[in-house]
């Protein structure tokens, strides 16, 4: 019985630490041992756990001494290890991706957070996947029809998934937003028709005349940013819908509700990723086991490329350092990877 495990941990703000930690098999048959060959960092969210902001802790003051240890990780890939006597969807051997798991060499999931990976999708294609529901969520509550304008702002990993999955969705033109000029040509290379800065003057103007005057109608909001949210409410079209996919981090919130959203008919939509139903899916809500075979479905058919996504790979050992320019570089890459196999 494995009962201990390698780990990263975020032991103070700003430090990660690779560390030994115990593994608790649950007392019920429904358990799912993986080893991780490989997880993904969710940068947003991560550096907000890294730093120890109250937004990912239900709001209001950090006490240190009950914040940490933290762990994070929640999209990853492996080997199903063992399994409780009633998990009947994976068996010992099987290549798996998981849902809400840490950065750790070995995890228990319940049996409901991993799912087969197809032979011909790789590990670290199958470490993207938890993330990538996230932005399809979003594009569903959209109601995003086949040949509207659409709109992703803020090019982390979550955006350039959602550009990609706009693209397959039918969307034209997909516009991609952003202030890091970097980022606006990565997200050409995922299908972007047209990449702009939503900090421009100019910005309005070419929103216009890339969607031939129609304006955006459906809009994928990732930065959880006041004055950019209050930005793309001036390029939505009548009735258009903004899925908000982002969490804030700051109250910098100061919109004209009657003039930007009331009278045009904007419809604001919560996109977090657990709002979504938890049993079946329904039109434009689908569960987050469903979302996650759709990405497979679409890397393993050739639909998508996300194998291109991942800018770094790294050991475990050198999360220090790894996280350390999480905390303090704008231009952390889009799609950084731990290998647990090195």
């Amino acid at each position: 019985m494995i009962n201990k495990t390698k780990s990263i941990a975020f032991t103070a703000p700003g430090i990660a630490e690779y560390l030994d930690w115990n593994i608790d098999i649950p007392n019920n048959d429904n358990y799912v041992l993986v080893r991780h060959y490989v997880t993904t960092i969710s940068c947003g969210t991560e550096r907000a756990n890294l730093m120890g902001h109250p937004n990912v802790a239900g709001g209001g003051t950090i006490d240190p001494e009950k914040y940490y240890p933290r762990r994070l990780g929640y999209s990853g890939s492996g080997i199903v290890v063992e399994t409780g006597k009633n998990v009947k969807s994976v068996k010992p051997g099987d290549r798996v991706a998981t849902s809400w798991g840490t950065h750790s060499e070995y995890h228990v999931f319940p049996e409901q957070n991993v799912t087969k990976l197809p032979d011909n999708v790789s590990f670290e294609e199958g470490a993207i996947c938890h993330i990538a529901t996230f932005p399809i969520g979003g594009i569903r509550k959209t109601r995003l029809e086949f040949g509207e304008s659409a709109i992703t702002v803020g090019l982390g990993i979550l955006g350039i998934l959602s550009v990609i999955f706009m693209k397959a969705a039918g969307a034209y033109p997909v516009i991609a937003a952003d202030i890091n000029p970097q980022r606006r040509e990565f997200a050409k290379k995922f299908g972007a028709d047209f990449a702009f800065d939503p900090s421009s003057a100019h910005f309005p103007d070419e929103i216009l005349n890339a969607t031939e005057g129609r304006n955006i109608s459906a809009a994928v909001e990732v930065t959880g940013n006041g004055p950019a949210l209050d930005r793309l409410l001036d390029v939505m079209a009548s009735y258009g819908r903004i899925a908000l996919l982002g969490c804030t981090r700051d109250s910098d919130f100061t919109i004209d509700y009657y003039k930007k959203i009331h009278c045009p008919g904007i419809t604001l939509i919560g996109a977090h990723t657990m709002a979504r139903p938890q049993y079946e899916s329904h039109n434009g809500w689908w569960t987050e086991k469903d979302d996650i075979k759709t990405a497979l479905r679409f890397i393993s058919s050739g639909r998508i490329n996300v194998s291109d996504l991942i800018c770094e790979t790294y050991s475990p050992k050198d999360a220090g350092e790894v996280y350390n320019r999480l905390a303090n570089d704008k231009n952390f890459p889009v799609c950084v990877q731990f290998d647990w196999r090195k």
